[in-house]
């Protein structure tokens, strides 16, 4: 019974806890980007307007279309395709948020296998 009741009552305390996202503030700005894959860190740099979202990664620029689907996710077009690839939509969604920077996961739309990373806002 007691370890009923101690079950309860941590349940109830943790229950209560909701990791913050302050996501508005990382719809607009200029940013750096780390994501690891198979041990590797890839980082970019890019800048979001309302409408645009232009990222420099490995010395090629690309451009996307920016679709707020709420105030922590967004859909990304990439604006000039040049592969099958590229002409799937993005699904990024924010899932907590601090000062500076916002950790994040992505995958293409409709896709099951998400991604994690981090942006740091630079300005």
């Amino acid at each position: 019974m007691r370890c009923l009741l101690l079950f309860g009552i941590s349940m109830l305390l943790f229950s209560c806890y909701e990791t913050e996202r302050n996501c508005n503030d990382y719809k607009l700005g200029t940013f750096r980007s780390e994501i690891s894959i198979n041990d590797s860190i890839y980082s970019s740099t890019f800048t979001r307007t309302e409408e645009l979202q232009i990222e420099k990664y490995n010395h090629v620029i690309d451009s996307s279309e920016v679709r707020w689907v709420n105030d922590c996710e967004v859909i990304f077009k990439t604006i000039n395709p040049k592969n099958r690839i590229e002409k799937k939509d993005i699904h990024l969604k924010i899932l907590t948020t601090t000062d500076s920077s916002y950790t994040f996961e992505y995958s293409y739309v409709g896709d099951t296998h998400k991604q994690k990373g981090t942006a740091f806002k630079i300005k």
